[in-house]
């Protein structure tokens, strides 16, 4: 590997993984003075007319996506013969290093993975290979999808599916395994199945070999994640195993669906309505003055009545009896019911 390259745009200055398919470089762009990473085809793929303008078509069709759940695809071109891809650095790691996280945590992190898949869709764009290891997650938090043209372009070659596959099989759909085209629906099951190892800590299916994946997939049965995991709300645990349905017809309609499947897991709860005036503190406060002012209103009344019954007599009108307000309840009811009982007894 040279440490320039592209015209001497690009300098190397080391190496940050290597697959399969590919070696990953942290690399500086010369001309706008920033990292970047770089990814370099092996040679042994490089050596396939067809793959090779497949995998440059798909990288720059790649380069029109824009959106901060996806790396950025910056250039693609060709080194020594052997294609390259310039993206975006994220400086951080990927989900593959995250294990078990709370279910909280998990929603968040599935949440920016659609919205970035739902972006892609709706450019015409499947990833075909959504994995642990191609969700990057940078040191402030923020989620991005990597390699949309690298996993479009290795659909061409049958050699490098035979030298991934089982790195990727866990998170694959049953209708990739059984050799069909990749779909929306099949992203959305790969979500679906890299969601449920962080909440599980496992994978959907437990295999050794694709036959294996193969029969396990065609049962159809996934161990429910709180039987896992009793913790995860069950709100999330129906939306994680509705994206993994066997039939991509039953799944989710779109990654802006799972979305809202999972966001209704972690939404506020609805406020409650405001009590009735007659249950809150104020309006205990208006009952209690309410009921004072008809009180004294009544004692009024009876004052007036008792000093015009004692102008026809010649001995002064005996002193009033005291009137008592009536009697304050501890709910606003007790207050109605109180005031009611004065008034009867005081209005004979």
């Amino acid at each position: 590997m040279t440490e320039t390259f592209a015209g001497s745009r690009y300098r190397i200055e080391r190496e940050l993984g290597r697959g399969g398919m590919a070696g990953v470089y942290l690399a500086r762009d010369e001309e706008l003075h920033r990292p970047v990473a770089v990814k370099v085809l092996a040679e042994h793929l490089g050596d396939d007319e067809t793959f090779r303008a497949r995998f440059l078509r798909e990288a720059r069709l790649a380069g029109r996506l824009s959106h901060q759940n996806i790396v950025q695809v910056y250039d693609a071109g060709e080194t020594d013969g052997r294609p390259f891809i310039v993206m975006e650095y994220v400086p951080g790691g990927t989900l593959a290093e995250c294990g078990r996280l709370p279910a909280p945590r998990a929603v968040e992190l599935g949440l920016q993975a659609c919205a970035g898949l739902q972006h892609a869709h709706s450019a015409g764009l499947v990833h075909r290979d959504v994995k642990p290891a191609n969700l990057l997650l940078r040191e402030d938090g923020v989620l991005k999808i990597a390699d949309f043209g690298i996993a479009r372009a290795a659909e061409t070659t049958r050699h490098t599916q035979v030298g991934t596959i089982l790195g990727t099989a866990a998170y694959l759909a049953p209708e990739q395994i059984a050799g069909e085209d990749a779909t929306r629906a099949s992203d959305i099951y790969s979500l679906g199945s890299v969601l449920y190892e962080l909440l599980t800590g496992r994978p959907p299916y437990l295999f050794e070999s694709l036959a294996e994946l193969a029969a396990q997939q065609a049962e159809g049965v996934i161990l429910p994640v709180r039987d896992l995991e009793p913790a995860v709300p069950a709100e999330i645990e129906r939306a994680v195993m509705h994206a993994l349905a066997h039939e991509p017809r039953f799944r989710p309609a779109s990654a802006a669906d799972l979305a809202h499947e999972l966001g209704a897991s972690t939404e506020r709860p609805t406020r409650p309505l405001p009590r009735r005036r007659f249950e809150s503190a104020s309006g205990r406060r208006s009952w209690w003055w309410l009921a004072a002012a008809i009180a004294a209103a009544a004692v009024a009344v009876i004052l007036g009545l008792v000093k015009l019954g004692g102008t026809t007599s010649s001995s002064p009108p005996p002193a009033p009896a005291r009137v008592k307000p009536p009697a304050r309840g501890q709910t606003a009811t007790d207050q109605a019911r109180n005031l009611a009982r004065w008034l009867r007894a005081h209005s004979r």
